[in-house]
Formats: C-alpha cells, structure tokens, sequence
C-alpha cells in the first residue's frame, strides 16, 4: 500500500484527487493537509511514499498589488515543499503545473515550442518547474504535469461561465475551433497511474478529444434539455474583431497529441460523459 500525501487540501484537484484514490482503499492510504498558515512545516514527511503539490493560487485577477502572491505560493512554497518532501525521503514528488507556462491563446504546442508565459500565475509555474526540476534524482522522482483547463462539477475559471452561457443564449456561433482540455477524473486517474509507476518527467495529460466551444456549448445546453441555435452568420465579424478575449474563447489552443500518450489509459471519460458527469447531480458520484 502507497502512502500519499496531498497538499491543497481545500483545492478543487485536491479534493478531487483525494476523493478518486479514496476509491482504492486497498491500495492507497491518503492523508491530504491545507498550506494556508505554518503548521504544515510540523508534518512528517517520512512516512510517505509520494507527495502530490496541487495547493496554489488561480483563478483570481491579477493586480500590482497581488503579483507577489503568486510567487509565494506558486513558486516559493511549492519549492519548499519539494525540499521537505525530498529530504524526509519522500520516493515521488508530483507538482501540478498549467499549460499556461507556453504564454499563448491560440495555436498548437508540441515538443519544440518554448516557454513564454505572459501571466503571473504562467511565470510563477514556469519558475517553479525551474526550481523542482533540479530536485529529481534516482531516489526522489519529480513528475511535473503541465495540463489544459480542467473542468469538472464545480470547478472555477471558464467552464462555469461557458455552461451559464450555454443555459441563457437561444443562438451562438458555430465555429470549429479545437480546444484541449481535461476532466477532473481524467486527470485524477493520470495521477493514480503515474503514482503506480512511480515516474518522473514532464507530461502534458489531456482529453483524448479536442473539443470546440461551440460543441461545448450545444452538449451543455442539450443535457439541461435546451436547444441552442448554432450559425455561422456572425462568423465573419468575430474573424474582424480578433480580441484576446475572442480569441481564448473561439481560437484554437491544443497539445500535439502525442505529447499527451501514456503507457496506460488514463481517460476513463468521453467528453459526453464528462459534461453529463458535470451538469447533472445524479451524476456526479
């Protein structure tokens, strides 16, 4: 039996991951603890086997004045607790990145493309990544992850505002954009196996699926049982207009997908289902 340690606590992955390993009682003993005050400096690392770092700051505006929050957290503490974990002799240690170290709203990322995050929260990411990375060796196996947006039942960020528009517009524009983008479960279930394994390296877990906004949004508003004209008529005026904003939301933004195998399945959820798991309670346990 592994014993796992989660950090973020009261974090949307945290509670999720903590929650899907539970399902495995026999083979996981975990233990998950919040970073928000000191207290944590007192844990005893040593009694585990992996450390999984999902605790940090998203989802927030970023501002002058809260910039140097992101550092803290994101940077600063997670390399603590990298430290800590690896001189307790901690075997694995698994750090949840973002997709948005590359820094861009549109096009596709492969292996060759650089890192260039605009964000406070892309560049704290990036530096993390730099400060951990060093930190593996053959006794402490850092794996980074560094997923697309992850929605799921009551995640924050674009997927609830994208699900509340699909449930008020009786018409939206049929563009089709490709998207990467990653379940909850499907990225609890990369994480389960990459615990199994014990692996080290920087991995890019994503749906098996690109996914359009458009169909996002016809998928949403059908599980509620509404129906969302889809057209083309605006088409040409959102081509004109080419804000940042339209383009995070009609633009193409995708991993290769080669960069996202692994030796074992991970995805244990189609997109369908995913947005059925997601908008209906029924469905959610």
């Amino acid at each position: 039996m592994k014993k796992i340690l989660i950090t973020g606590k009261n974090s949307y992955v945290g509670m999720n991951l903590e929650k899907w390993l539970g399902n495995h009682s026999d083979r996981y003993s975990i233990d998950s603890i919040s970073l928000r005050n000191e207290s944590w400096k007192e844990k005893d690392f040593s009694e585990y086997d992996v450390v999984s770092h999902v605790a940090g700051i998203a989802h927030i505006k970023e501002t002058k004045k809260n910039a140097d929050l992101y550092y803290k957290v994101n940077r600063d503490l997670a390399f603590e607790v990298a430290q800590k974990a690896k001189n307790a002799g901690v075997k694995q240690f698994v750090f949840l990145s973002s997709m948005s170290v590359y820094g861009i709203d549109s096009g596709m990322i492969d292996a060759n493309s650089r890192l260039n995050p605009k964000s406070h929260y892309g560049k704290s990411k990036m530096q993390a990544e730099e400060m951990i990375k060093p930190l593996n060796d053959e006794k402490f196996n850092v794996a980074i992850l560094r997923p697309p947006m992850i929605y799921g039942k009551g995640c924050k960020g674009n997927y609830p505002r994208l699900a509340n528009l699909a449930l008020k517009v009786p018409i939206f524009p049929e563009i089709n954009n490709k998207r990467s983008m990653i379940y909850i479960d499907n990225l609890s279930e990369f994480v389960k196996v990459l615990i199994d394994d014990c692996n080290s390296g920087m991995f890019f877990p994503q749906n098996s699926e690109y996914v359009s906004t458009s169909e996002m949004v016809r998928t949403i508003a059908e599980v509620h049982g509404k129906k969302v004209l889809m057209t083309r008529l605006f088409n040409p005026f959102l081509r004109l207009l080419k804000t940042r904003t339209l383009n995070k939301v009609f633009g193409d933004l995708i991993y290769e997908k080669r960069m996202s195998e692994y030796k074992k399945e991970y995805n244990v959820n189609k997109f369908i289902e995913s947005i059925q798991l997601t908008e209906n309670m029924e469905c959610s346990d």
